[in-house]
């Protein structure tokens, strides 16, 4: 799971101002509040994950992610990894 949160935490860095608080988040860090990355951004990070991974990601597994371990939990239920 290192490997695919390292991934996760990669994609989301590039929308991020403050890239220490990417890089020093947990699996509980909210990506939002506590990684300070803009609400509208949560879309352009959705896509750059559906792109990478080659799943989609519908609506109601979007409404789930709050914490950088919810995007790792979709990933890994989307591709089975």
């Amino acid at each position: 799971m290192d490997n695919l949160l390292n991934e996760v935490k990669e994609i989301i860095r590039k929308y991020a101002f403050d890239k220490n608080l990417v890089d020093t988040a947990t699996e509980n860090s909210k990506i939002i509040a506590d990684m300070k990355i803009n609400s509208a951004r949560i879309v352009d990070i959705v896509l750059d994950i559906e792109e990478k991974y080659g799943i989609d990601v519908d609506d109601k597994s979007i409404q789930k992610i709050h914490t950088l371990g919810d995007a790792v939990n979709v990933v890994k239920q989307k591709t089975g990894k």
